[in-house]
């Protein structure tokens, strides 16, 4: 009977201890198996037909935490800069491209290492029916198995901050271990970071070393050496490429030229009368623009296949309803063509507003690819830089396009042909001639030029 009982608890006590190992098993597998899900995050489309666009700035690289929403890079399209955001929370362990590479749209950006939050949801619940000393043993674990994910393979310590806050302390030169952090589980925030930088004191930061350059060999003294600078090879990218692509699908249209000259003085004198108007209604500068884009709207309702665009596999017109007039604007990045939409309903203040909002955020690099979408007809205004009389080149699928010349103060006569000082405008017209001919683009160009020339006209739109 001793010997028989003595079995029986061997064998209990043998069950319990493969019990608890495998216990011990299962939660090594968790804390593993969890952090090696690797994901690959795609360029996703954004939209315009844009297949490739140009990496011009990383905000994170390989082995930082990220959350869903961070910003991750910004890339360049041919027409306008987009942020990409994180969709993952993890670690990214792969950056497939570096600055000003070119990454297609479906291909992998970066690789990131994220929680399998499925994994985690079985584990934690097929762990709640072990025993009470095997789930203090659990949180030991856990509890060790998060401080040693806080420290990578080299030792150094990750502080919980996201890529902006990371960046702030990368310009001011600051380790964010030193940084009091009142964040979510000893995440260090952007106040953080300023609140301590108020305490260091000045002339702590260094500023980055300058590259210097290397200085060519002195070349051989004698009266007839001249020095000849090399060379340069740049790849076309951003607008420049976009310009490659544009202008040479612009060549393959015919294009009818068509020029004419416009009588400023009544609408200098009626814009400034305007002026006070507009600054009341958040137009600080009313200039000749609107007022033109607002004439080319009224114009093309009267001449609708000057607002087409020309179909060539079905070899048919598309009349639009909408006028999206399509404007050139410079900006540092180069030049771009976005449009106001719908100028057809819209007043004149109304279009300075859109034109104005259109110029700033070409300033700062924020065109998205909404602005430069479905333009239907352009206008340019090289008058701005100098120069009368050009030969602007349409955008195709539009069909026409203007460009206006400088405002010059010329003598005229007038009525009882008495010379007079008058404030004249150059414009040049382009037309596809394959659906416009001679006698519409200068019908068109004489509704445009009378609303400017009596722009009381305008009062009744």
């Amino acid at each position: 009977m001793a010997t028989h009982l003595l079995r029986n608890g061997a064998t209990c006590w043998l069950l319990r201890n493969c019990i608890s190992q495998r216990a011990t098993l299962r939660r090594c597998l968790h804390v593993t198996s969890s952090m090696d899900k690797t994901v690959s995050f795609n360029l996703s489309d954004i939209g315009e037909g844009i297949r490739e666009v140009t990496v011009k700035e990383w905000f994170v690289k390989e082995g930082d935490t990220v959350e869903q929403f961070d910003n991750l890079c910004e890339v360049q399209s041919d027409k306008a800069s987009v942020t990409i955001t994180s969709r993952y929370d993890g670690k990214i362990t792969k950056i497939h491209h570096k600055i000003d590479e070119i990454a297609l749209v479906g291909k992998p950006l970066l690789d990131f290492d994220v929680v399998n939050e499925e994994e985690d949801e079985a584990e934690d619940s097929s762990s709640s029916s072990s025993t009470s000393s095997d789930s203090s043993a659990s949180e030991n674990e856990e509890k060790q198995s998060a401080e040693a994910s806080a420290t990578p393979t080299g030792g150094r310590v990750i502080i919980p901050a996201t890529p902006s806050v990371r960046r702030l302390a990368k310009e001011h030169q600051l380790d964010l271990a030193k940084v009091p952090a009142t964040g979510k589980n000893g995440r260090v925030l952007k106040g953080d970071v300023l609140e301590f930088l108020g305490q260091v004191p000045p002339g702590t930061n260094v500023p980055h070393p300058t590259l210097l350059a290397k200085t060519p060999s002195a070349a051989p003294t004698g009266a007839t050496s001249v020095s000849v600078p090399a060379d340069r090879v740049e790849v076309l990218k951003g607008v420049r490429k976009a310009m490659l692509k544009s202008m040479t699908e612009s060549l393959k249209i015919p294009h009818f030229a068509y020029s004419d000259e416009i009588d400023m003085t009544q609408l200098m004198q009626f814009r400034n009368q305007l002026q006070s108007v507009a600054k009341e209604n958040g137009v600080p500068k009313l200039t000749f623009m609107p007022f033109c884009i607002k004439a080319a709207s009224i114009a093309l309702s009267k001449y609708p296949i000057v607002n087409s665009s020309l179909d060539l596999a079905s070899e048919s017109l598309v009349f639009k309803g909408a006028h999206n007039i399509s404007v050139a604007i410079d900006t540092p990045q180069g030049l771009v063509v976005p449009n106001i939409k719908n100028c057809q309903t819209k007043t004149i203040i109304e279009i300075a507003k859109d034109l104005n909002a259109l110029v700033e955020r070409g300033r700062t690099g924020s065109l998205s690819p909404a602005d430069f979408a479905d333009g239907t007809f352009s206008l340019s205004n090289i008058g701005v830089i100098g120069g009368t009389y050009t030969h602007p080149c349409i955008m195709a699928p539009q069909v026409a396009i203007g460009a206006m010349g400088r405002t010059k103060a010329v003598p005229r006569f007038n009525d009882k042909d008495e010379v007079v000082k008058a404030y004249v405008m150059s414009v040049s017209w382009s037309a596809d001639h394959r659906v416009i001919d001679g006698v519409t683009m200068a019908s068109f160009s004489n509704v445009w030029k009378q609303y400017l020339e009596n722009p009381a006209l305008f009062l009744l739109h």
